[in-house]
């Protein structure tokens, strides 16, 4: 049984359903407007990751040819054989993405529930399908599943969608590229041997490096702006701590690109993250 839970873990998934679900509820807990009942919280949460969970599952069912070229991933269930190709995954997955969306058009709103199919679209059809195969750019457009996130859940407070939600939707637009090419300099060989075009790929571990720095430096002004849109000293000193370590994990990985700096950027972005949405709740429902 635990080892099926772990199975299913990995194909859905999970962990990253759970964070674009915690920054689902972060959207909504930073919105202007009338208190939400608890309940509509829940089923934001439980929508947001069962379309994620979906659009994750699609992800390894599509990928299962260079999941097996890739080292890190050919232990994966449709790779080992513990789960088999067929029919049944694709009409589970679908049904998984409607009812999904279905939940937020019933208990929320209509507007709610589109950004909710839109995070799935863009990670298993805009990222998978059409441009993880072909383009450097896949990660950069495919990240845009954390951003409607953030306004799938502002939008169940206020669907006409202030300013402070959509600063903190392009704060997630651009996270993801940092945080996901730090990972791919750590991997690069992997994704050279299965003919994935990630951007160290293309460019090499050093330039790569450098887009990170600037893309990182966009990252870190955007993610200060929130202070002048109604958040106060608390998140901005969240923001600031979260960026100038993120950025000194990039400024030594520019200066040093072997994986094991990569590594270290890429758990620098994950902090930042946590320390980003953090206070901003905290600053927005507590303070």
């Amino acid at each position: 049984m635990a080892t099926m839970a772990a199975q299913l873990w990995s194909v859905f998934k999970l962990r990253i359903g759970i964070t674009i679900a915690l920054t689902a509820v972060a959207g909504l807990a930073i919105t202007p407007g009338p208190s939400i009942p608890a309940w509509q919280v829940l089923v934001l949460a439980l929508a947001v990751l069962l379309s994620s969970a979906s659009a994750g599952g699609f992800n390894q069912y599509l990928e299962r040819d260079l999941d097996a070229r890739m080292e890190r991933t050919r232990g994966r269930p449709f790779v080992t054989g513990v789960f088999s190709e067929g029919r049944g995954w694709p009409l589970l997955l679908y049904t998984m993405l409607i009812v999904s969306v279905g939940m937020a058009a019933l208990a929320l709103n209509l507007w709610a529930a589109l950004y909710v199919f839109l995070g799935a679209f863009f990670y298993a059809v805009v990222y998978t399908i059409w441009l993880k195969r072909r383009s450097w750019l896949n990660i950069v457009l495919g990240g845009l599943a954390g951003s409607f996130a953030v306004l799938a859940g502002a939008a169940v407070v206020d669907p006409s969608l202030s300013a402070l939600p959509v600063i903190l939707a392009v704060v997630l637009f651009l996270w993801t590229p940092s945080h996901f090419w730090s990972l791919a300099i750590a991997l690069r060989k992997d994704y050279a041997a299965a003919g994935v075009p990630m951007l160290p790929v293309v460019v090499g571990d050093r330039r790569a490096a450098q887009a990170i720095v600037a893309n990182s430096v966009m990252l870190v002004g955007v993610s200060l702006m929130p202070f002048w849109f109604g958040l106060g000293w608390f998140y901005l000193a969240g923001a600031v701590l979260g960026g100038v370590y993120f950025l000194y994990k990039n400024i030594q990985l520019l200066r040093d690109p072997c994986p094991r700096r990569a590594m270290a950027s890429f758990h620098a972005s994950l902090m930042q993250l946590v320390l980003v949405l953090g206070a901003a709740v905290i600053d927005a429902q507590l303070l």
